[in-house]
């Protein structure tokens, strides 16, 4: 028996196939940070990581300054923007 082999077309299609699933799934969750829940200063991620840590994570909104505004320390507050979608965000 004979082997087929793929066609390099069918091999490009599916991995852009699966490189837009990829950037789908990853752009779906908002920006999240860690912040002093007072001050809104960022933090180090590892005080939001430890159960001592002085942080909370904050969702979406934007950084000036080493302060953030605009989002929320609740993450289903934020918008979720996907791949091609509007999120809040970055910084």
């Amino acid at each position: 028996m004979s082997r087929r082999r793929l066609r390099s077309s069918t091999v490009v299609l599916g991995g852009v196939g699966i490189l837009a699933a990829t950037l789908t799934a990853c752009g779906s969750e908002p920006d999240r940070r860690c912040v002093d829940p007072v001050t809104r200063k960022e933090l180090p991620d590892y005080e939001c990581r430890n159960s001592g840590g002085s942080g909370s994570y904050y969702y979406g909104g934007k950084s000036s300054n080493g302060r953030l505004s605009g989002g929320s320390f609740d993450k289903s507050a934020v918008d979720r923007g996907g791949f091609g979608g509007s999120g809040t965000g970055g910084g």
